[in-house]
């Protein structure tokens, strides 16, 4: 029980919250033969991808035609027209067969139909074809781009096909295009030429690194947490902090980071801890809109922890060319620097209100805890071991989930049955369905940029906008103390962050970060700024949307478990998650604190990382208005303009923000001591 009385919610009402904030769980409720059907194909889509991953030598090609064959086919039949609808249509005795429209039925058929032509043709014939497909082959690519649009728009709401479909008009009318962004154009068949017959579009880079890796560590995710290893992490996060001022709130904070090491999906780690952790902040005295912004808030953390990450981090590897061990590397510092200003925050918080830990007779004993499940730790380090040996993620996904199986069927504790391992691969390909859509829709885009050269043109622009804007900031004083050049990259980024944000309100990350890197690489190119460092930059920025209002999608998830008001959890998930906020610019402006970039050594990043730490938690300070003793208006402001001092990286700019910050510590100390 909470501490306002409300029962806690059960299983079926989570799930409910689940399907109401993401579009990408919506799934539908089929028939009973045409359910039997969805679960096999479910299964042999993870066995499928599971063996050309480990043991198979597919094509290139034949292997990105074959998962979007599976996805677009599995999108028709589980994702409903709308969310409101039921599937049912005139006859009963065909509802019950199959829970869906004879439409729904043709459009999966000619979706894998459209899917797997080009890729079963032979390659030396394909080869023949790109620069002047056949009437086939356009009609083919037309289906293909159709259904591609509607199931993106099924599975993941029409923002991102909107976007798409905008693209493809501009691509078809660059004659008419305004400035910098007017082009030659192209015809319906140079269109579908490029998108559908070359790897550039459909069938590019974001659909063969869903194919080759995100489905298997999705895979080994959902393995992972049946067999134990979620539970693990609670437990051990409520032995951790659970007794500390304030306790649950902090549990929330190291369950959220522990599942983020297996679990790229905001909501999805918004509602498997919530459950536990915002009836126990509530229950101890936090505000439900608090508790509710806590968990949300902690769970988009886990798209930027290692292992995991999520997809966009495998798209990296893929643009940078760089091993994902380099990017794993990359984010660590960033991500805890995320949960250190949460922690700031709750601690401040919770010292504020006045309010207890857990119960020594509320918290599980460590022993236990380690005794039970203490098996489950050893696929997530034999996926960790191989991705720092160097082996490639395919290679470490694929040994992760025999280590899964094989600990599963052995642990005494949460043991592994045939049917739990069917119902998990089920699972597992079904949490793949709405992200393969959004990546094949994003090959449309991509396939635009590549054939328009958009990215590098919008780059030019953003670039001219913001020298133009520096240059009229540098003439005034004292501003002028910074070059054009410097505030030319400042006004980038902010636009740049911007623009992430809002789009991101409608688009999963994966797709806000390869959309907007298009733009961002090019632009902060010209601006001297590392790719590893601008990649990162529109990663977080996608990120942070999941907790900015007008669409916080994982914080209004929370607010639905919390029963708080929706915006003002998004908008105290927002004040929680600044540090997301801010680090971004840090490692702009001093990369080294991305340990891999150009130029790391040891001395920088020491310095980036203390500076980081006094700026966010003194940030932290200014928001919750109390460090040992509530702050007075004037005092928070002050505190949160000399933050940014010691987010500027240099020794001189910590020290002068350390000498400003003195009088307001003398002010706490006595005023604790008079109180």
């Amino acid at each position: 029980m909470s501490s306002d009385n409300t029962p806690d919610l059960t299983p079926e009402q989570l799930a409910e919250i689940e399907r109401n904030f993401d579009p990408e769980t919506a799934f539908r409720q089929t028939g009973k033969v045409l359910g039997i059907v969805v679960s096999i194909a479910l299964v042999a889509m993870s066995v499928y991808h599971f063996y050309a991953s480990g043991f198979g030598l597919i094509r290139e090609l034949l292997h990105r035609g074959i998962h979007l064959s599976f996805v677009l086919g599995l999108v028709f039949l589980l994702f409903s027209w709308r969310r409101s609808e039921t599937g049912m249509i005139a006859t009963p005795a065909w509802h019950r067969f199959s829970g869906v429209s004879i439409l729904d039925i043709i459009f999966s058929i000619m979706a894998v139909g459209a899917s797997l032509y080009l890729p079963l043709l032979p390659p030396e014939i394909v080869a023949e074809r790109v620069g002047n497909p056949s009437q086939g082959d356009v009609l083919m690519g037309t289906i293909l781009l159709v259904l591609v649009l509607e199931a993106a728009r099924r599975s993941i709401g029409p923002t991102l096909p909107i976007i798409a479909m905008i693209f493809i008009a501009f691509a078809l009318f660059g004659p008419y295009a305004p400035g910098a962004l007017k082009h030659g154009g192209t015809s319906w068949l140079g269109l579908i030429n490029h998108l559908y017959m070359t790897n550039q579009g459909i069938y590019g880079v974001a659909i063969g690194v869903m194919a080759q890796y995100v489905f298997l560590f999705i895979l080994f995710g959902v393995l992972a947490t049946r067999i134990g290893l979620g539970q693990l992490f609670i437990d051990l996060a409520m032995v951790l902090a659970g007794r500390y001022s304030g306790g649950p709130a902090k549990v929330a904070i190291f369950s959220s980071a522990f599942m983020g090491t297996i679990s790229g999906s905001s909501i999805a780690n918004t509602v498997t801890t919530g459950a536990l952790t915002i009836p126990a902040m509530k229950k101890v005295g936090y505000p439900a809109h608090f508790a509710g912004a806590v968990e949300a808030t902690s769970s988009t953390g886990g798209q930027i922890t290692p292992p995991i990450l999520g997809a966009a981090a495998f798209i990296m590897v893929e643009y940078l060319e760089i091993p994902l061990r380099d990017v794993l590397a990359a984010a660590l510092f960033p991500a805890l620097l995320h949960y250190f200003g949460i922690f700031i925050m709750v601690h401040l918080e919770a010292k504020k209100l006045g309010l207890r830990g857990l119960r020594a007779d509320e918290l599980p004993k460590a022993g236990v805890v380690l005794r039970q499940h203490w098996l489950s730790i050893i696929p997530l380090g034999i996926l960790v071991y191989l991705i720092m040996t160097g082996k490639t993620p395919d290679f470490a996904a694929v040994y992760g989930i025999i280590a899964c199986v094989v600990v599963g069927f052995l642990n005494p504790v949460n043991r592994l049955t045939v049917s739990d391992l069917w119902n998990a691969l089920s699972a597992g390909a079904k949490n793949t369905l709405a992200v393969g859509a959004a990546a094949a829709c994003v090959g449309i885009i991509v396939g635009v940029v590549t054939l328009t050269g958009v990215g590098f043109r919008l780059g030019y622009v953003v670039v001219q906008t913001a020298t133009d804007i520096g240059g009229t900031i540098s003439n005034i004083w004292p501003l002028s103390y910074f070059s054009v050049t410097q505030w030319a990259l400042f006004v980038s980024l902010v636009l740049i962050a911007a623009s992430c944000i809002i789009m991101g309100a409608g688009i999963p990350t994966t797709a806000t970060y390869i959309i907007l890197v298009a733009v961002a690489a090019p632009a902060l190119a010209q601006l001297n700024v590392e790719p590893i460092v601008s990649h990162f930059f529109v990663f977080y920025y996608g990120v942070l949307a999941d907790i900015t209002p007008p669409v916080a999608l994982a914080a209004y998830a929370a607010a639905g478990i919390a029963g708080s008001n929706p915006f003002q959890t998004g908008n105290t998930a927002f004040r929680l998650g600044i540090a997301k906020a801010l680090v971004p610019f840090v490692f702009v402006y001093s990369p080294a604190l991305l340990l891999v970039a150009d130029g790391f050594t040891w001395a920088a990043f020491a310095i980036t990382l203390s500076g980081a730490m006094m700026g966010i938690a003194s940030m932290g300070a200014a928001f919750a208005g109390y460090i040992i003793s509530p702050l007075k208006q004037y005092e928070r402001w002050w505190i949160a303009m000399v933050s940014f001092l010691f987010i500027a990286p240099g020794l001189i700019t910590m020290g002068i923000g350390i000498v400003l910050m003195l009088p307001i510590l003398v002010i706490q100390f006595r005023r604790r001591a008079t109180a």
